[in-house]
């Protein structure tokens, strides 16, 4: 029966000493690499180029598993699948702008913030109107992409004329033309998709409420968690963020977005 019990005993110290070790940092130290999952179609935050990823998160990720002392090994994931992948194990991370809301919170932890958007105006760069919110396009003409949630923003005001668009570049066309009178999309998008169709337009005023994206792992992971936290905000202590956000978006994204005078 002493015999019994002692191996019983040092059946549950031995698991509890792997518990206690079975932090995801050891893994991903052990290994060598960080495990980043990203769905490889959605530029400028990641896409490939020339059949190599690229954009601001690829570039992040990188220097994020530099500072950490390991390198980072990507897969690419449809939406759809992307956070029950890592559910399942099958990577580390997912740096593919996951918004960070409390029910994901149920299911996942997060490192802090590293972007911050909102819905924001785009008008044209020689504009002498004060449009400072969505009220102040009453009896005006605002363009935006078909199939999202910005037409039920601008209906909720009401007395808006709202043009849907199949994509960007048909209402930026209009809006730089002169036949709308501001166009709506996401902050962080503005910049890139402004830059590409090389049109006189700028980034206007935020109209929406501040939605922040990080980057979710398993839960109860903690010294992974603080590794990660202390890479990022290395990164911005050391100006390597704002150097590779503003590579991609003319500005630094883990800030508020302003409009640009």
């Amino acid at each position: 029966m002493n015999i019994r019990k002692s191996l019983v005993g040092a059946l549950l110290l031995t698991l509890a000493l792997g518990a206690s070790a079975a932090d995801l940092l050891d893994t991903v130290k052990q290994r060598g690499t960080l495990k980043v999952a990203l769905e490889g179609t959605y530029p400028p935050f990641n896409y490939k180029d020339n059949g190599e990823l690229a954009g601001f998160e690829v570039e992040l990720a990188n220097a994020l598993a530099q500072k950490m002392g390991v390198k980072a090994e990507f897969s690419t994931s449809e939406w759809s699948a992307i956070l029950a992948g890592l559910q399942a194990g099958k990577y580390d991370v997912v740096i593919n702008q996951v918004g960070i809301t409390d029910k994901r919170k149920e299911t996942f932890d997060f490192s802090e913030p590293y972007t911050v958007s909102s819905a924001q105006l785009i008008v044209r760069k020689d504009e002498k109107r004060a449009f400072k919110t969505l009220t102040d396009l009453k009896g005006k003409k605002l363009g935006l992409g078909q199939g999202t949630n910005y037409a039920d923003m601008a209906k909720k005001v009401g007395g808006i004329d709202i043009k849907t668009y199949p994509g960007a570049q048909e209402y930026l066309q209009d809006l730089a033309l002169g036949r709308i009178d501001a166009a709506l999309n996401d902050s962080l998008l503005i910049p890139y998709i402004v830059k590409q169709t090389k049109l006189p337009l700028k980034p206007g005023a935020p109209v929406g409420e501040l939605e922040k994206s990080g980057i979710p792992f398993v839960k109860n992971n903690p010294k992974f968690e603080a590794a990660l936290n202390k890479a990022l905000a290395d990164l911005k202590a050391d100006g390597s963020f704002a150097k590779i956000s503003t590579k991609w978006f003319d500005r630094d994204v883990s800030k508020p977005p302003v409009a640009v005078k």
